[in-house]
């Protein structure tokens, strides 16, 4: 049987896109209308053995990692995961590990989930937007309750049963004029490991013989984002390098030591990261669900015919085939590729069409951290650890 490579990443969604919380920006929740016939959207348990029995079967490296999302996974209960635990040691063979990676919002937390994280070696991606004002200004639950209060007692409860947890963090308008009081925030309750996602909705503005688009207002602007990013950086280069763990530096230093992105969004291509739906559907995305984009059900195909289909392959030349000439030819174009195509610009005028809204921040971001980038890309090839950057940092700035 032929493997898969270990970059591929099939992210499972064992309750769809059902929820408990009612978050401003999440898009997941309109796929509900993807299966307009469904009620019970939680994944059977003939789903999860085949999935699980195939995704070990195509892995070629002794270490399997699988994720799951949601909506919120908690949903499908302590039993679900019990199960998936269970089968997973039973499909597993000899000479190769497992671990799980579970993306939830934190407001089911308790010492019972804890014990099952902490026993089975769960690493927990928690949502979390800032401080408390900053985070239940968007993530509220269904009557519109805040949601802060909630994570904050399960961080505490992972602490107490010994948890390893990082943090998800979506940037948006508003908290990206705070970038330091998010990062010293994020360390101070104990995330070494940080991931910010760019809040980005853009629609086609639906006026009449409008050749324009609209992004909401709660969206980043380029400008933001960047300044975001810098800013951070800066504070991280010079103090927190090999003690906090923010994936997009992680990201950009592979890119520069490597060219390759661990990435998607940076990746010259598409289709690593796909994603299993409650029924056994899979897709290329999370972010391209519908039933028109489907690669099959792996009830009735393998995975690796689905990956092995045309549809996948026309799917991962998505991103190639709407960038324009001028994004071709960007000084930094061999760092992001252009970024993901969901935050392609649809319409506008002819140098905006195929271009990434968060183009301009993308070049700050870049340009910004060259230099310290081939400093630690100098550090690796001579073996040393990129952490002795500070030193060097500190250095400089004495002699200043």
């Amino acid at each position: 049987m032929s493997k898969t490579p270990l970059n591929i990443q099939i992210m499972a969604k064992p309750i769809g896109p059902l929820c408990n919380l009612d978050c401003a920006y999440c898009f997941y929740k309109q796929q509900k209308s993807s299966y307009p016939k469904k009620h019970d959207f939680k994944m059977t348990e003939k789903v999860l053995s085949q999935f699980i029995r195939q995704y070990i079967a195509m892995q070629s490296g002794r270490e399997i990692s699988f994720a799951w999302q949601g909506g919120e996974p908690m949903l499908t209960g302590l039993d679900f995961f019990e199960l998936a635990v269970s089968l997973q040691q039973k499909y597993c063979p000899p000479g190769k590990s497992i671990t799980n990676i579970i993306q939830t919002n934190g407001t089911l937390v308790d010492r019972k989930w804890c014990e099952l994280f902490k026993k089975n070696n769960f690493l927990v991606g928690i949502s979390l937007d800032g401080p408390e004002e900053m985070h239940d200004r968007y993530r509220v639950d269904q009557t519109g309750q805040p949601s802060f209060a909630k994570v904050s007692q399960a961080i505490e409860l992972f602490r107490i049963h010994g948890v390893e947890f990082n943090t998800i963090t979506v940037v948006n308008h508003h908290n990206s004029q705070d970038p330091l009081q998010i990062y010293d925030f994020l360390k101070a309750i104990g995330s070494d490991y940080l991931q910010f996602i760019p809040l980005v909705e853009i629609r086609k503005n639906k006026s009449a013989n409008s050749d324009d688009y609209i992004v909401s207002e709660r969206s980043v602007s380029p400008a933001d984002y960047g300044n975001f990013l810098c800013t951070i950086f800066d504070q991280w280069v010079s103090n927190d390098v090999g003690k906090v763990f923010v994936q997009l530096f992680d990201a950009a230093l592979g890119l520069w030591y490597t060219g390759h992105s661990s990435l998607c969004t940076f990746a010259n291509s598409c289709g690593n990261n796909l994603v299993l739906e409650h029924n056994g559907d899979l897709y290329s995305c999370d972010h391209y669900v519908s039933p028109d984009l489907v690669l099959g059900n792996i009830m009735f195909a393998k995975i690796t015919s689905l990956l092995a289909g045309k549809k996948q392959a026309k799917l991962s030349r998505r991103k190639q085939h709407s960038l324009n000439d001028l994004c071709r030819q960007c000084d930094v174009f061999h760092l992001c590729h252009g970024g993901c195509p969901k935050n392609h610009l649809p319409i506008g005028q002819d140098e905006n069409i195929g271009r990434n809204y968060l183009c301009t921040g993308y070049k700050q971001f870049f340009r910004h951290i060259a230099p310290q980038m081939e400093e630690m890309c100098q550090l690796l090839a001579e073996k040393q650890p990129p952490s002795k950057i500070m030193r060097l940092t500190e250095q400089v700035r004495n002699t200043e």
